[in-house]
């Protein structure tokens, strides 16, 4: 497969899936607000989901739009991030997920502003603004649940500690990775990595929480398509639809 077709896909996976373990949650936020900001993010990933899987899609032209690329793909097929596959747990675990994501995502679309591929640039500045709120959100949820009560910053320190081993993947480049990088598309690794590493720690001291060790062991393998046993059973409620009834519509 073609090194910016493959690149393409892995962006719109990662959304997708986050997406998908967000819409999870509708109707069961710990209150009201939250359940509606959820939600809301959600579809804002799904959004960008579509301006990925769309352009891939093009430039492919095998016949295969997005709905083809989200619903007839087996789990081996998705090269997304293992952070985003994870189970939501408690309110804590999905927050931590998404924050350490949104700091990644944030610095990532905000490089992409400046890539040489118009069309990735065009995705990245609509893309930013929400990207803009959805860091500033998880981070205020990360501060408040830290440096609020002994049960709260004992859930969020779990979190942290738990989820940080599935942070590395972000930096861990490929062939894909460096040939983006080659064509001036893609941010390099290490920058990217140095302004992830400085915003977490401070959110982190505002939270009063304890940063995991950046030279910590890391998981891998999701790039490749080497999942965590949760994305299948994810795909399998998510495609079930399409899969039962190929070519339905509402």
């Amino acid at each position: 497969m073609d090194n910016k077709i493959a690149y393409l896909l892995r962006q719109g996976d990662n959304a997708l899936i986050l997406s998908q373990r967000l819409s999870e949650l509708c109707g069961k936020g710990p209150a009201l607000e939250e359940d509606m900001a959820l939600t809301n993010v959600a579809l804002d990933l799904l959004g960008q989901t579509r301006m990925w899987y769309s352009y891939a899609a093009e430039l492919e032209g095998a016949g295969r739009d997005e709905d083809k690329l989200a619903y007839h793909r087996d789990a081996h097929d998705f090269k997304n991030c293992l952070l985003v596959e994870q189970k939501n747990g408690n309110y804590a675990d999905t927050m931590m997920r998404q924050f350490y994501f949104d700091t990644w995502h944030y610095f990532f679309i905000g490089a992409l502003t400046k890539c040489g591929d118009e069309r990735i640039r065009e995705i990245a500045e609509k893309s930013l603004k929400e990207v803009t709120y959805h860091l500033r959100r998880s981070g205020d949820l990360i501060v408040r649940m830290g440096d609020g009560t002994p049960v709260s910053h004992a859930k969020t320190q779990a979190a942290a500690d738990q989820l940080w081993m599935y942070t590395g993947e972000f930096f861990k480049y490929d062939a894909v990775d460096e040939a983006m990088v080659a064509a001036g598309v893609a941010p390099a690794s290490e920058p990217l990595r140095a302004q992830w590493l400085a915003h977490v720690s401070d959110i982190f001291g505002e939270a009063t929480l304890t940063m995991p060790s950046p030279d910590a062991w890391m998981q891998k393998g999701g790039k490749q398509g080497v999942h965590s046993e949760h994305l299948g059973y994810l795909l399998a409620e998510m495609q079930f639809l399409q899969r039962a009834y190929p070519g339905s519509e509402w």
